[in-house]
């Protein structure tokens, strides 16, 4: 699904897309996520008008986002079973 913008672009978004996600997480600032997605959705507003690259966004996007917080909250648990306070 590439519409010939720079390369890797999307590669190295969606990396520091994960990395907000869990420091915000780690930073109990879950709501703040809600502000990546739509950053994301502003910026990709005419593409979600066509259904397939719609699906494609919501399932990159959905499994991004929930693959982040599940490491984000593991992270979390387990600085607290170490002791470590973050």
């Amino acid at each position: 699904m590439s519409t010939g913008g720079l390369p890797r672009a999307g590669a190295i978004i969606g990396i520091l897309e994960r990395i907000f996600v869990v420091t915000l997480v780690i930073l109990d600032q879950y709501a703040s996520i809600a502000l990546i997605f739509t950053a994301k959705s502003i910026a990709r507003f005419e593409e979600l008008k066509h259904r397939e690259f719609a699906e494609y966004y919501l399932i990159g996007s959905f499994s991004s986002i929930l693959f982040s917080l599940l490491i984000g909250i593991l992270t979390k648990w387990l600085v607290g079973v170490i002791g470590c306070s973050p």
